[in-house]
């Protein structure tokens, strides 16, 4: 067990990546929320977004992590009725949520969320992969109703082969049947290859192309890395995160021979199309623009692909 300054250094760890820096928040109108929120969402056959994050302004209910502070939320808001009217014009009925870092480890507001809204979400949780009793807490978490536990790199992925907390997460994915969902840099690649072969029946989902583009270069030589390990049958990539990748401007045309080479490597029953909302809409990036990327292409994508890609293989791996 870790001690409470531990579990704070931790914490903020977790939340660095979360902390969008200088992006202009894209509000929308009132009545655009009230519009989007007229209906009740009902879970069917629309596209499915894999990765989001939702939070609250209201800190008395959900009290922060001790490791951030109100400045940190940035956008200060994005509710679940803030992301339907992102969401729903274009046929998106279903999300992947993503626990967000600032509430550390108190899932309180997703819980919520999911209650409040049964059948739309599903959940990928945040646990310490250095408790020695992670294999014990992911249990309880999935009782819960994650599907899914993200971990972080933050300079300590080199140590994940070895870890023995990390081998006991991995050992319960795979006896369990979550998922193990890597947020990455490109430089750790190998650090999941190694674990994929020790584990060869864990499920597991590499966050947006494991960050390749991030520097505003694709690097060929880290994609070919992340193509290698489709060798492994369990492992899945987000096609994701467009506005952070490559030139960072839409319609991402630039991302389309990622997209294309990944494709070949994994097939589209093992690519799944996410926006990481709320950081997808800032700035000039749109919601839209990020699903078009996906549903527009005729080059690269067949009818086929599209439905694997937007739905079928995220509702596979987390509404199963």
């Amino acid at each position: 067990m870790h001690a409470p300054s531990d579990r704070r250094s931790f914490v903020k760890r977790l939340g660095q990546t979360a902390v969008a820096g200088g992006l202009a928040w894209r509000l929308l109108p009132s009545s655009d929320i009230q519009a989007a929120t007229a209906t009740p969402m009902q879970p069917g056959e629309g596209w499915i977004d894999a990765h989001v994050h939702v939070w609250t302004p209201d800190t008395k209910k959900y009290p922060l992590d001790k490791a951030f502070k109100l400045s940190d939320m940035q956008p200060p808001s994005f509710t679940p009725e803030e992301l339907w009217a992102q969401c729903k014009p274009v046929g998106v009925d279903r999300i992947v949520l993503i626990q967000m870092s600032f509430y550390g480890l108190d899932h309180s507001y997703m819980w919520d969320a999911m209650s409040a809204h049964p059948g739309v979400f599903s959940a990928v949780a945040l646990i310490d992969h250095q408790s020695d009793s992670v294999a014990k807490n992911a249990k309880e978490l999935v009782n819960r109703g994650a599907k899914g536990f993200r971990i972080h790199s933050h300079g300590d992925a080199k140590d994940w082969p070895t870890s023995k907390t990390m081998q006991q997460l991995w050992k319960a994915a795979a006896d369990e049947g979550f998922a193990v969902c890597p947020l990455i840099n490109p430089q750790d690649i190998q650090f999941v290859d190694k674990l994929c072969e020790q584990f060869p029946k864990t499920r597991v989902v590499v966050d947006h192309f494991a960050r390749i583009g991030v520097s505003g270069t694709v690097e060929q030589d880290r994609l070919d890395e992340l193509c290698k390990l489709a060798r492994h049958p369990n492992v899945h990539v987000k096609v994701s995160a467009y506005y952070a990748l490559g030139k960072k401007q839409a319609p991402y045309h630039d991302l389309k021979p990622m997209i294309r080479q990944v494709l070949k490597a994994y097939g589209p029953q093992r690519l799944m199309w996410a926006t990481d909302c709320p950081y997808q809409v800032q700035g000039d990036h749109t919601y839209k623009a990020s699903l078009d990327l996906i549903l527009s292409d005729t080059e690269i994508l067949t009818a086929s692909d599209k439905q694997w890609i937007l739905r079928d293989t995220a509702k596979k791996v987390f509404f199963g």
